[in-house]
């Protein structure tokens, strides 16, 4: 096992234990089956070598890939794919009876039907084909049969007479002993095309003398006849009592219901979505044979003289706007921005002086306009912004020194920081009344209000109305910092000649329990039993972290309540750990409100949990979620980026307009 990592048990087969693991020679996630030789008898040894002899055979993208086997510790390992969609029978239950599109069973089924041509080719029988030996990729649309722990490997002209299979699958032969051959495949495709379209097993009883008696007479009820004739007759047909009187594999492809399906699955398959529709073509006059290569002049533009040709002014690369706190419509702020980093804070608005609040916006301000901005953020009453050169500006209530200027009360116009100039920023992050900054070569500035510790600097709460470098942090190189309301988290990541490792530094120590009784210290330490990891971005909430890896994985810690780690449960966690349910999700972003979470995949997938009043998960409901959630998102709309406020969120979507929930208070 030195080449993989254990990352969870997913599963305990009948004859041994599953696990997830990482293979550390390129970061992918597999699955391996740990299956103890030494305790079995010599029938299980026969199936787990039947096992790898068969996976050995086959090789299909609908067919759960073999990597290799080994011995490790008296147990026979299995590595073999990794399908994170799970299972087509968990799937079948989330619909919650509602039926499928026709179109969608046939896509599922159709590739069942080539990975079972594919193995009927190698003379093998599957023997246990179900919904739950079916498996799915990360977006449910690949198809991959796996368990061949029971199959068996035939010759030209063998039967198989051992009973084995599942109940609910096992075809009339068996029922009456006697031997079959790639036939009962066949009446397993059939149950499994019954359960896609009727989204409940074909056979069931109460128990097993009356599941053989409705086999034997070949009794369920019809399927919807929403669906057309073709598919309720390839059911029917795939259910036939006799063995002869079902279609091989060959002429079940060559149905025309099938044809068309399998057409669309080698043309659609592996296609890349489109982010954004096309934009309509010009639909201007017809090119003259003299225009060959050049563009059709636009209507606005006929009649008007030719003038020296100007650059051409490119749009904005994008905006920010801001509301709420007496300002109920939407008020843009900058221009030109290349916004890279942008978070919300606990209000809008200055506290207590909402008129000035309204005032500040630096709209047409110097030097925000002048040129793209890499990270903005806002605290309860203060903002800070980083541009692309390096330099760090702030605004809003200077009351505990966290502006870093000469302002008194209130500055409305951003200001640079005083001792930042000349260090190149190249992030920043706001929190109540004070603020961190992270210099290009991973160094960290802290000041503001200094109360519970929070600026990271050790016995000593005093407020720092200058940034001042924080000692604990010089040996590291820092990737990235989030602040909350008293809390401060950093990503840093160790690398020396003989290790590369990720710890944190934070100072969180804001838990229920130890608020007055426990003096805050800062705290580093590293991440255990998570050797490798590199985290990359960091988002705190009231009483939790969320941590974002290089490999796209989101871990979590901190207090449990509201279900707010996406564990399943509400305990708190001391250590970080993984957030098993988006794995086979490679997640680019995360941020946390107060009590909830918010996470964007590479695919645009967008998954909430935690608590859920107001509305602020975005799932239609107030409940709360102790595991992610997917958000579903308005048609055309794709989310680019997630922020979180206290109890809001907002998605900026890939059209460019800004969603939001939660609360409006």
């Amino acid at each position: 096992m030195e080449k993989y990592e254990r990352i969870r048990v997913v599963g305990r087969g009948a004859f041994g234990i599953v696990h997830l693991c990482l293979r550390k020679a390129d970061q992918k996630l597999v699955i391996i089956k740990q299956i103890p030789v030494e305790q079995m008898t010599k029938e299980e040894r026969q199936a787990a070598q039947n096992e790898c002899q068969v996976l050995k055979l086959l090789n299909h993208p609908n067919v759960i890939e073999y990597y290799e086997n080994f011995l490790e510790d008296k147990a026979l390992m299995i590595a073999m794919e990794y399908a994170p969609g799970g299972t087509l029978a968990e799937f079948i239950q989330k619909r919650c009876n509602s039926l499928l599109e026709e179109e969608t069973i046939l896509h599922f089924f159709v590739q069942i039907l080539l990975a079972l041509h594919h193995v009927h080719s190698h003379l093998i029988l599957h023997r246990d084909l179900k919904t739950q030996n079916i498996l799915l990729d990360k977006h449910r649309m690949v198809v991959k049969i796996g368990d061949f722990g029971i199959s068996k490997i035939l010759s030209s002209k063998s039967k198989a007479y051992t009973v084995v299979g599942t109940p609910c699958y096992i075809s009339p032969e068996l029922c009456e002993g006697k031997p079959y051959n790639q036939k009962s495949d066949i009446w397993a495709l059939g149950c499994v095309l019954y359960e896609l379209a009727s989204l409940k097993r074909a056979f069931e009883a109460a128990n097993l003398p009356a599941l053989v008696l409705k086999i034997m007479s070949g009794t369920f009820a019809p399927i919807s006849d929403r669906y057309s004739p073709e598919l309720r007759q390839l059911v029917l047909s795939l259910l036939s009592l006799e063995p002869a009187q079902r279609p091989p594999l060959s002429h079940i492809m060559a149905q025309p219901l099938c044809i068309r399906a399998l057409l669309n699955l080698h043309t659609d398959l592996g296609s890349v979505r489109m982010r954004r529709a096309e934009k309509p073509l010009a639909t201007g006059p017809p090119m003259t044979p003299g225009s060959t290569g050049s563009r059709t002049t636009s209507a606005r533009c006929r009649g008007v003289p030719r003038g020296p040709a100007r650059p051409a002014i490119p749009p904005p690369l994008s905006s920010v706007y801001t509301w709420g706190g007496g300002l109920s419509a939407p008020l843009r702020l900058f221009n030109k921005l290349g916004l890279d980093h942008l978070s919300l804070g606990e209000e809008p608005a200055l506290h207590q002086q909402v008129e000035e609040a309204l005032n500040f916006t630096p709209l047409g301000s110097a030097p925000l306009d002048q040129e793209p901005l890499l990270s903005v953020d806002l605290g309860t009453a203060h903002s800070a912004a980083v541009t692309a050169s390096g330099d760090c500006y702030t605004f809003g209530s200077n009351q505990h020194g966290q502006l870093g200027t000469n302002a008194r009360r209130v500055s409305r116009a951003p200001c640079q920081v005083q001792g930042l100039q000349g260090i190149k920023i190249a992030m920043v992050a706001c929190g109540d009344a004070f603020t961190v900054a992270i210099g290009a070569e991973g160094e960290v500035y802290s000041w503001g209000k200094g109360a519970r510790g929070r600026l990271g600097r050790r016995d000593e709460d005093a407020a720092l109305p200058r940034p001042v470098q924080l000692d604990e942090t010089q040996p590291y190189t820092v990737t990235s910092v989030s602040c909350c309301h008293g809390n401060t988290l950093l990503a840093i990541r160790l690398v020396t000649p003989q290790i590369a490792k990720s710890i944190f530094s934070s100072q969180i120590n804001e838990s229920r329990s130890c608020r007055a009784k426990q003096q805050p210290q800062f705290v580093s330490r590293f991440l255990e039993g998570q050797s490798g990891v590199t985290i990359k971005h960091v988002a705190c909430g009231d009483l939790f972290t969320a941590c974002l890896t290089d490999r796209g994985i989101i871990m979590t810690f901190g207090s449990g309540s509201n279900g707010c780690l996406g564990h399943g449960g509400l305990n708190d966690i001391s250590q970080p750990t993984i957030v098993e349910a988006l794995l086979g999700y490679e997640m680019v972003q995360v941020a946390c409100g107060a009590s909830h979470v918010l996470a964007l995949s590479t695919e645009r997938e967008l998954f909430a949990w935690g608590r859920g009043d107001g509305g602020r998960l975005g799932l239609g409901t107030r409940e709360s979620h102790s595991c992610p959630q997917q958000v579903p998102m308005p048609p055309g709309q794709e989310a680019q980026r997630v922020i979180c406020g206290i109890d809001s969120s907002v998605i900026l979507t890939v059209p460019g307009q800004a969603l939001a929930c939660g609360s409006n208070r």
